[in-house]
């Protein structure tokens, strides 16, 4: 285990204190908010440490490259969940239920394509393409605009849907061709 790894785990570590600050959050508790917003914004940051300890550092690993994707995905459902069916959070400042909705039904199909990609290649390297990382960028920024209360919150969270829907297709793509790649060489190994 390395210092990249740590961090990694330490953001997964932030999630039920995240967690627990909505749950308690009320209009005159608003402090509450603000913890919630300080816990999150430590673990956007904690995201950028681990990264780039490990690309200057070349501390690489398979277990970070795992690890890594894993914090993320796990801070980001479980923040749009509670902004999403928190009723203690005021309606004005809560997402939309279509927000976790489209958000983790693209990163169930991509975990299922995944799977499937190392099932039949023996091989996964998981590496987030450009538009993925655009996608998590404005996750996180909806995140924080929905903490800030801030008014364009909605506008931010409208990107992130669509750079969700574009790097979903673009990941499948990339999983078809791996898949199909696959096949042409089985097939050719068969006949020859």
């Amino acid at each position: 285990m390395n210092l990249p790894n740590w961090i990694s785990i330490f953001r997964i570590l932030c999630i039920p204190l995240f967690i627990g600050t909505l749950a308690y959050y009320s209009p005159d508790q608003d402090h509450l908010r603000l913890v919630a917003l300080a816990v999150f914004l430590i673990a956007v940051i904690s995201d950028a440490v681990d990264g780039y300890i490990a690309r200057t550092r070349h501390l690489k690993t398979r277990l970070g490259s795992f690890i890594d994707p894993l914090a993320d995905k796990l801070l980001l459902t479980s923040s749009f969940i509670c902004l999403a069916v928190a009723h203690n959070i005021p309606p004005a400042f809560r997402l939309p239920l279509w927000v976790p909705i489209l958000f983790i039904s693209r990163d169930v199909i991509l975990v299922i394509g995944a799977a499937l990609v190392h099932i039949v290649t023996g091989d996964l390297k998981i590496a987030p393409s450009p538009l993925g990382k655009l996608t998590t960028f404005f996750q996180m920024a909806t995140v924080i605009m929905v903490l800030l209360q801030g008014r364009p919150a909605l506008s931010v969270c409208y990107l992130a849907a669509f750079f969700t829907i574009v790097s979903g297709f673009e990941y499948l793509l990339k999983g078809s061709r791996l898949l199909s790649a696959n096949g042409t060489n089985h097939q050719g190994a068969r006949v020859a």
